[in-house]
């Protein structure tokens, strides 16, 4: 993927939360940073700040804790969502999990001083403090989703939403984290895909 092609899928998404015309956009655009990261290397790893949030232009990544030596599986995002460890982000204080690639991933992003100098700008502070708002508000959101989901629906239930929000991209997640991140063994995540099949047929 070229330069501009990611700046423009950048560009893209983020009208989703505010509207950028060309002065703006162009005000903007020199504070964006292109990286890329091989399959399973760190965006964002324990006891280091994260410094960054980026918009994913291509590729996925794994947010995770590992304890007692065993790596629990928190949240998964893809293409066009925006990815950091957000509370270190904002509070600069070290990060307690690690965000890493399930592939080739291609990012966008806004490190944390060119955030400050995007707020603090006098054409597009006030947009600029608008997206981080709705960013925050969207991670609220999808926190609250996930914690609701593990009270009140059952593993299959929290596999069959997967399927209906993210049925696109499943297939590109290796299983063993699947079932993870829905608290079960690949045991039971095989059987619970075959009671599905079964339904589907």
């Amino acid at each position: 993927m070229d330069t501009l092609t990611a700046l423009n899928k950048f560009r893209e998404h983020a009208t989703m939360f505010v509207q950028l015309d060309e002065k703006e956009w162009d005000a903007l655009l020199p504070l964006l940073e292109i990286s890329t990261l091989k399959k399973k290397e760190n965006f964002s790893e324990p006891g280091k700040v994260c410094n960054q949030i980026s918009l994913i232009v291509k590729g996925s990544v794994r947010f995770f804790h590992i304890k007692d030596g065993e790596e629990i599986t928190g949240y998964f995002c893809f293409e066009n969502e925006f990815t950091s460890s957000y509370k270190s982000f904002l509070t600069r204080q070290p990060s307690i999990l690690y965000i890493q690639t399930l592939e080739n991933t291609i990012f966008v992003s806004l490190n944390y001083d060119n955030m400050q100098k995007a707020y603090g700008d006098k054409l597009i502070g006030h947009k600029m403090e608008r997206l981080g708002r709705l960013i925050a508000e969207h991670y609220l959101i999808c926190y609250e989703d996930r914690v609701t989901s593990f009270i009140t629906q059952t593993p299959e239930e929290r596999y069959n939403k997967l399927l209906q929000t993210r049925g696109d991209v499943v297939q590109r997640i290796p299983q063993h984290y699947i079932a993870n991140f829905l608290g079960i063994t690949p045991v039971s995540l095989s059987r619970i895909r075959r009671r599905i099949m079964k339904i589907s047929a």
